[in-house]
């Protein structure tokens, strides 16, 4: 996958701000599968302010490795506000200050009536803070939605950070 120049650019301002405020940062990833993940350990140095990505793909990995209750997904489903923010929380708990988490439909099947090919929910979150989430509709085949949310990820973290 050949990753935007915007995304580059976005990873070395977010690897600024997490070293300028000694944190580590952990991705909590599902439809994105890790990429956030990867183009965060693309840049050399990584190792000083990236603690780890933990992709989550299925709705048991949700449950044992992040700690999102099975009350959640069956409520809400795996694509919620509800799961993200719980994923968040879970994430922190790897030895991170600031985290990252994404649950989405990238396709070209997994859609419902309403949720539709391109729904992501992205959470942010500082430790101690409340996460932040936000919902997302994006277009294009799943390379562009994962690239898509990927990069809405790291500018939320940077604006999180700022």
């Amino acid at each position: 996958m050949i990753i935007s120049t915007e995304i580059e650019k976005l990873v070395k301002q977010v690897a600024e701000q997490l070293i300028e405020q000694n944190y580590q940062l952990a991705t909590a990833e599902s439809c994105t599968g890790g990429l956030i993940g990867a183009v965060c350990t693309d840049l050399a140095g990584s190792s000083s302010w990236f603690q780890c990505a933990l992709v989550t793909y299925s709705n048991e990995a949700k449950q044992t490795l992040l700690g999102v209750k099975s009350e959640t997904l069956m409520r809400y489903g795996a694509v919620s506000s509800q799961t993200v923010r719980e994923m968040c929380a879970g994430v922190l708990k790897q030895r991170a200050d600031v985290a990252i988490a994404v649950s989405g439909i990238a396709g070209p099947s997994g859609a419902t009536g309403d949720k539709p090919v391109g729904t992501v929910y992205i959470g942010w979150q500082k430790k101690g803070d409340t996460a932040i989430v936000a919902h997302f509709n994006f277009d294009g085949d799943r390379s562009t939605v994962r690239q898509q949310a990927t990069e809405e990820a790291l500018k939320g973290m940077l604006q999180l950070l700022k």
